[in-house]
């Protein structure tokens, strides 16, 4: 009893193309697809990114570990002593 059917999906579907048009849904589905594919292209491209990174660098700043650790502990004293 709560379960939809196929038959209530394609009334619903019907609905939904009569009161927004083909047209229009064509053209949101295509916005989709292309900023999912937008999507997977970044994450691709990210990876592919942190794979070229030379050993014991970080991918986002091009610095070694104890470099970024140094600046996150400056960063976090300086922030206490302004309070």
């Amino acid at each position: 009893m709560g379960s939809l059917s196929i038959w209530h999906w394609l009334i619903v579907a019907l609905i939904v193309s009569l009161v927004f048009g083909t047209k229009k849904l064509r053209t949101v589905g295509g916005d989709l697809g292309t900023a999912i594919r937008g999507f997977k292209d970044a994450v691709n491209t990210e990876t592919t990114a942190d794979a070229q990174t030379p050993a014991g660098t970080t991918a986002s700043t091009g610095t070694s570990p104890e470099i970024s650790e140094n600046v996150t502990r400056i960063t976090s004293l300086s922030s206490h002593e302004m309070r």
